[in-house]
């Protein structure tokens, strides 16, 4: 349940399921307010701008929303438009697509639409973001950068974003896009920053900028290299990174984690295996008592 006067950000880590049982994006729609939710969708990011909003609409008037409608300024300048800033201000939740996260931050980030965005999660509106749009998130995002497990000198690189979660960096298409590698060396060389990793149809629900609840198919990647040591100020562009002693934290479904402390705060599984638990167990347990009345 949400707490009266929090803050709450859904940072979705790409290819959420729109069809199924739609977990993520109905968390969203809960959050904003469900039925009496006023939805903003902002689809810049996208090279299909009209297709995203009408797919994110479908859905969010599947599930029960009635006010919806978008933003998308084709430039920088259009982000001073009183009438979009207005169609934020009016928000209850905001939507933000996936796509090219350096188009939101060269249209959107330092700009009176992207301030009002601000102001709205400041005010209590539920911002949340897909894949470009979970990037956006923080302070400093990725803006581009090589795949794979292997962290490498200078293999990514940060731009600005929007603030809304300072002291993180967000990907996303973590394990499916073997990025590892890349959220590692980032956090490498600037180990003030936790590094987070967002599977596909996943998302971390965060409170207040510090209590992360996961949410989805796939699990969330945190690394803490506070502690850590590298060689990251000294290595050729392109070389092997070393890294010892971060720290890495899986969190799947039902795990709740504070993100100041870098801890688990609980857990509560939402995947058992029924097989062993149930039907295994009862069977051993059976043979068992069997073979002990024959003794």
């Amino acid at each position: 349940m949400r707490k009266p006067g929090s803050r709450s950000l859904l940072i979705i880590g790409g290819a959420e399921d729109k069809v199924g049982r739609v977990t993520v994006l109905r968390r969203f729609v809960r959050l904003a307010g469900g039925r009496k939710a006023r939805i903003v969708v902002i689809p810049t990011a996208s090279s299909v701008p009209d297709e995203v909003v009408e797919v994110y609409s479908t859905v969010f008037s599947r599930l029960g929303c009635e006010s919806i409608t978008s933003v998308n300024p084709p430039n920088r300048q259009a982000s001073n438009d009183e009438e979009l800033i207005g169609r934020i201000d009016d928000a209850t939740g905001i939507f933000i697509s996936g796509g090219n996260q350096l188009k939101l931050s060269q249209l959107i980030v330092g700009t009176p639409l992207g301030r009002a965005l601000l102001e709205a999660y400041q005010r209590g509106a539920v911002v949340a973001g897909t894949s470009a749009g979970a990037s956006i998130m923080s302070q400093f995002m990725i803006s581009m950068g090589e795949e794979g497990v292997t962290p490498r000198q200078r293999s990514s690189q940060l731009t600005a974003g929007l603030g809304l979660l300072p002291g993180v960096i967000v990907d996303q298409h973590f394990d499916q896009r073997a990025r590892y590698g890349r959220l590692l060396s980032l956090v490498a060389g600037s180990p003030s920053l936790l590094g987070m990793g967002i599977d596909e149809d996943t998302a971390a629900e965060i409170t207040d900028e510090t209590e992360l609840t996961v949410v989805g198919s796939g699990a969330v990647f945190v690394v803490d290299a506070r502690n850590a040591v590298t060689d990251a100020h000294e290595a050729r562009r392109d070389a092997p990174l070393l890294v010892t002693g971060a720290i890495v934290h899986t969190l799947p479904f039902g795990a709740t984690f504070d993100l100041d402390s870098a801890k688990l705060i609980d857990f509560v599984e939402k995947y058992p295996d029924v097989a062993v638990q149930s039907g295994r167990d009862q069977h051993d347990t059976a043979t068992a008592a069997a073979a002990l009345r024959h003794h």
